[in-house]
């Protein structure tokens, strides 16, 4: 790993990059990727093992974009990583192995919509440049989640929530929904120590072994669900969107991605 020729890559891009070693032994071509902050603000951390470390280059960078896609080899096989700037901070975000196709910051970021935003932007004859935008015609995107619209959906309103989150199962900072209407899935519980949540006969179980436990914040919520949103939709990173109407809640693709377990950034 030419660890000069990597941090080139991420000035291109107007970020700074810090290679450090793991502090304690890890298998050979260990690696992760991480946002770091210090006195001087975010960069990007990659930790890698001294001994033996993963083969890592800069394969495509968009300056103005402020993104670039970073590929790793180790014994597993190829992954690739869109780092970059969106809004207010850095992020990384793996993209899935199955997405072969991917040479550039544009393939990327494609490769990273799940399937329904990808059917409704061809539907519309989105351009390439249209593409690129956080608001079009065939969704709204806020970080990691996309908003596709779903008119003429009926709802109950006595199903509907307010102020509700959605988030990944492995933690991160949700994103809050003004109004929020889930059908279908897994009803679980939901606290700081089960981010992915556990089933009713878990939490039961949990409770009734470890009385205490019930005064953790719980939160009861639909595992797998459909879920769909309209007005205000907030988070501390990102800008505040309205949506007008009913959006189907979309996350993007990074979860298929085998190379998820090498990120620690969470959004």
């Amino acid at each position: 790993m030419d660890i000069d020729l990597l941090t080139k890559g991420f000035e291109r891009i107007g970020a700074r990059l810090r290679v450090a070693p793991f502090a304690v032994a890890v298998r050979p071509g260990a690696f992760t990727i991480d946002v770091g902050r210090d006195g001087k603000g975010e960069h990007f951390l990659v930790r890698t093992d001294r001994r033996a470390p993963a083969a890592m280059d800069v394969i495509a960078a968009e300056p103005r974009d402020r993104h670039l896609v970073l590929m790793v080899r180790d014994a597993g096989g190829k992954h690739k990583f869109l780092c970059g700037h969106d809004e207010r901070s850095w992020f990384v975000a793996a993209v899935p192995e199955s997405e072969t196709s991917v040479r550039d910051v544009f393939t990327a970021k494609e490769a990273l919509k799940p399937e329904r935003v990808r059917e409704a932007q061809a539907v519309r004859g989105l351009r390439r440049d249209a593409r690129e935008l956080r608001k079009t015609g065939a969704y709204v995107r806020q970080g990691e989640w996309f908003f596709v619209p779903a008119p003429g959906l009926a709802v109950d309103p006595r199903e509907v929530h307010r102020r509700e989150p959605v988030a990944r199962s492995d933690g991160g900072k949700p994103h809050w929904c003004e109004f929020l209407y889930r059908t279908a899935g897994e009803k679980v519980y939901v606290s700081p120590r089960h981010p992915a949540g556990l089933t009713e006969a878990a939490y039961r179980q949990l409770v009734a072994a470890q009385p205490e436990m019930r005064r953790l914040r719980w939160r009861v919520m639909q595992r797998n669900a459909v879920a769909y949103a309209k007005g205000r939709i907030w988070h501390p990173d990102h800008r505040t969107i309205v949506l007008r109407g009913w959006h189907r809640v979309e996350m993007n693709t990074e979860s298929r991605a085998k190379a998820r377990e090498n990120v620690v950034f969470l959004d």
